[in-house]
């Protein structure tokens, strides 16, 4: 037979013990902090270390006894490393707004809620608030499993002298948020193009006759529901709880499993990992064959490519600059390698970043 369970006022007087030592351990902690942040202060390093922080992330999972899964951990120690982070210095990130956007909510996965977030009304204005030295860092999106890529985010790059410093991803759950008590009130659905291409089945299934009206981002769609009684609008969980507008129907998403990418911007060259991935920019001679040759740059040097993508040049009609995913980091001798043969094939070849790969279920 098992023991009886401990009176409840026991078991509460060794978790005020506990509780104790966590936050004398948590104020040694941050003072440790404080210390590496004079250090950087001094020589100029980066407070923000993606590259280190993948290296607690990793240690936590080989030494977690359980019972907490090793995500929860994860969460756990993301608010830790944020606040000393804040004691270090505070950080200003720029994310693609306003508040509760699926942006916003790649910055507070990325960095943690002790940190001061900016919202911008575009992801241009993102990209020029790094450039011009508004904020420390940005996060915009840049792929989404089911929608593909975002333009806007490749296209700011030849404009822009900012790198990719780390990369998140986000589950993509979408729900109808609306202030009618019924879809039969619903005329008029907001929402963005990538949500609204990424729920279509639901609406053609639910909300056929209901009018689309484009609204970016998600956070703006749910505003614009909130004063529209006949309206309705496609969003998450955070904006529909900043905005606060109900939840009509949850999870209207075709696709359970979807994610998007999420790029943070800013200007550190994170150390190699052993698990990277390197972003190439790149534009060739308009011949045919000159985009195979280049890429017979990697396949001859054992680099995987994981994304390649055109889009146009704004400086010449119908010429179209080339955006590869490798994995690897722009210091690792294969890479190193195929850089080298890129730039004597390639017109000019430009490395927006190495840094740490992240698995897209990893969150």
């Amino acid at each position: 037979m098992s023991e009886a369970p401990r009176p409840l006022d026991q078991i509460r007087v060794d978790i005020d013990a506990i509780d104790h030592q966590l936050v004398e351990m948590l104020s040694r902690r941050v003072e440790l902090a404080q210390e590496v942040g004079r250090v950087k202060g001094r020589d100029g390093s980066p407070f923000f270390t993606p590259e280190r922080e993948r290296a607690i992330y990793e240690r936590l999972k080989e030494i977690n006894p359980g019972p907490l899964r090793n995500e929860q951990l994860r969460a756990v120690f993301r608010e830790i490393i944020s606040a000393a982070r804040a004691a270090e210095k505070p950080l200003k990130v720029a994310y693609w707004g306003p508040a509760g956007t699926f942006t916003h909510l790649a910055g507070i996965q990325t960095f943690g809620t002790s940190t001061e977030f900016a919202p911008y009304n575009s992801i241009p204005a993102v990209f020029h608030a790094i450039e011009h030295g508004e904020a420390d860092y940005g996060v915009v999106p840049v792929e989404n499993s089911v929608a593909g890529i975002v333009p806007q985010t490749l296209d700011m790059f030849p404009r822009t002298n900012v790198k990719i410093v780390a990369e998140t991803y986000v589950p993509i759950h979408h729900h109808l948020v609306s202030t009618c008590d019924s879809l039969r009130k619903i005329e008029r659905i907001y929402a963005f193009e990538q949500p609204r291409s990424q729920c279509q089945n639901w609406i053609a299934a639910n909300l056929a006759t209901a009018e689309i009206i484009d609204a970016a981002p998600t956070a703006k769609a749910a505003q614009r529901a909130l004063m529209d009684p006949e309206s309705a609008a496609i969003c998450n969980r955070l904006a529909a709880e900043t905005v606060g507008i109900p939840i009509l129907v949850e999870h209207i998403e075709d696709d359970p499993a979807n994610r998007t990418r999420f790029l943070v911007l800013g200007y550190n060259e994170p150390a190699v990992t052993g698990r990277d991935k390197t972003s190439v920019m790149f534009n060739v001679r308009n011949r045919p064959g000159e985009l195979v040759k280049a890429l017979t740059a990697f396949d001859s040097n054992g680099v995987n490519l994981t994304m390649i993508e055109s889009r146009p040049a704004q400086r010449a009609t119908f010429e179209y600059l080339f955006y590869v995913d490798c994995d690897g980091h722009q210091k690792d001798e294969k890479m190193q390698k195929a850089l080298d043969v890129l730039k004597t094939l390639a017109l000019e070849t430009i490395i927006l970043g190495s840094y740490p790969r992240r698995d897209p279920l990893d969150i």
